[in-house]
């Protein structure tokens, strides 16, 4: 297992980097962002928004592994792991209004402390400390999942001026950035964890000064903005109102429901199924998250000009793959029978699926739901069914049920092949619809960059 890790991010690194660097070179006619003013401002939201994102990363690859370092039982594990989840959910229901009324940098200073000290609270071997500490995590998940973006729609559109279409190029490299972080940032875990043998505490302890840093950046370079205050209640009934008038809008909430749900428990199952093996968790972590990148990369190229493929194709085959890997599961994770790498090369394809999934779904939300009921829309199918999932955990996944784990995959077998059926639906539906497709290529126009 040692070997098929690195291997496998070996290859993984090879193949992003020659997507990428073929992307760069199809780009190089392109024009170039040359507005200094612009670059400038990109700079400051990225020095902060980054290392944020680079403390994040670095908490995945051993949280399960802490929990087990700990002593604790599966179950209890679970339990830790629905309480942080189900926090998330729950502030990001209020985290909207929250930041809009608190003031999106002073939110963003609030994610640094709370995630430093959800960090800190990683020191203990005490179960409740530790609950409490993912649920500060959760919070934290929902503020940088907010916060951020927040702050910087509203100074790049009130503040600067600068034209609205150039936000989604400061968007896109951010998420590719994104990736990158997510790469490095599993490599670095590893280093410090078991190359050091500082133990799966240590990736918690780096997190730290990256959070100190970005809560620092942003209370010296960012000014402060606000929101319109929004009430929940409105918001959850306008996207039920949205829901019920447009069977597209609920079938696409399903499979996001639905998908969403599923990755959650892969989440939570990865590092049980395959640390039995010995597999260093933080390369195989980089290895997930470069799958993800491939996937991302491959998005775009069977989007571009030359291949031409429509979204709604590519959200159909990363539903498919998703359900054939969960498949493999099911047999790979047989008590007395498992095959750790058919198991490791299944969380790999649901890895390139999410790549694949997460920009198709973004398109074809942006058409079919409108923008300010998408949160209310998504609310209703989100909560309850992550709620579900969480609940699943808990159920199945006892540490003296030797098929808990397996059950679960069986469970997500099912949940995704009730994901394909809507698929299918929304296809039948949305087959003529020339809305959901991308421009064509005669029609194709390049969006203008940022320049003088």
């Amino acid at each position: 297992m040692l070997v098929a890790a690195y291997v496998a991010f070996a290859f993984l690194l090879v193949i992003c980097i020659g997507l990428e660097f073929s992307a760069c070179r199809s780009k190089l006619t392109g024009r170039s962002c040359s507005n200094p003013a612009f670059l400038s401002f990109q700079v400051d939201y990225y020095q902060v928004y980054f290392l944020a994102l680079a403390a994040d990363w670095l908490q995945g690859p051993y949280l399960y592994k802490l929990y087990q370092h700990y002593h604790f039982l599966e179950a209890q594990i679970a339990i830790i792991y629905v309480c942080g989840f189900a926090s998330t959910v729950l502030f990001g229901l209020v985290s909207s209004s929250l930041v809009d009324r608190l003031g999106r940098k002073k939110s963003c200073i609030l994610f640094s402390l709370t995630y430093s000290v959800c960090c800190l609270t990683k020191l203990s071997w005490d179960y409740f400390v530790l609950i409490i500490g993912r649920i500060l995590g959760g919070l934290s998940t929902a503020l940088l999942f907010s916060a951020f973006e927040a702050w910087y729609v509203h100074e790049h559109v009130e503040r600067y001026d600068f034209p609205a279409e150039w936000i989604p190029a400061t968007f896109s490299k951010a998420a590719f950035w994104n990736s990158v972080i997510a790469v490095g940032a599993g490599v670095v875990a590893n280093v410090f964890a078991e190359w050091l043998g500082l133990g799966p505490v240590a990736p918690f302890m780096v997190s730290i000064p990256f959070l100190v840093m970005a809560g620092v950046l942003a209370m010296k370079n960012w000014d402060e903005n606000y929101g319109k205050k929004r009430a929940l209640s409105k918001t959850c009934t306008d996207g039920l109102k949205c829901l019920l008038s447009d069977r597209r809008v609920l079938l696409l909430g399903t499979i996001q429901a639905l998908f969403e749900s599923v990755i959650y428990i892969f989440i939570f199952l990865w590092t049980p199924v395959l640390d039995p093996h010995d597999p260093p968790l933080g390369i195989v972590f980089s290895s997930f998250m470069a799958a993800s990148m491939v996937g991302s990369s491959l998005y775009r190229i069977a989007t571009s000009k030359k291949y031409h493929l429509q979204p709604m194709h590519i959200l159909s085959l990363s539903v498919l793959m998703v359900f054939f890997s969960l498949f493999m599961l099911t047999f790979s994770t047989n008590p007395g029978q498992e095959n750790p790498l058919e198991s490791f090369l299944a969380f790999l394809l649901i890895e390139l699926s999410c790549g694949l999934y997460f920009p198709s779904m973004g398109f074809l939300r942006q058409k079919v739901i409108p923008e300010k009921d998408q949160a209310g829309v998504m609310n209703w199918f989100r909560v309850p069914l992550n709620l579900l999932a969480c609940l699943g955990l808990l159920i199945l996944h006892d540490s003296d049920y030797k098929t808990g784990t397996r059950n679960m995959f069986t469970i997500c077998s099912v949940m995704m092949v009730m994901a394909l059926l809507a698929v299918v639906s929304l296809f039948t539906v949305v087959r003529d619809n020339a809305e959901l497709r991308m421009p064509s290529p005669a029609g194709h126009t390049e969006a203008s960059s940022p320049e003088l």
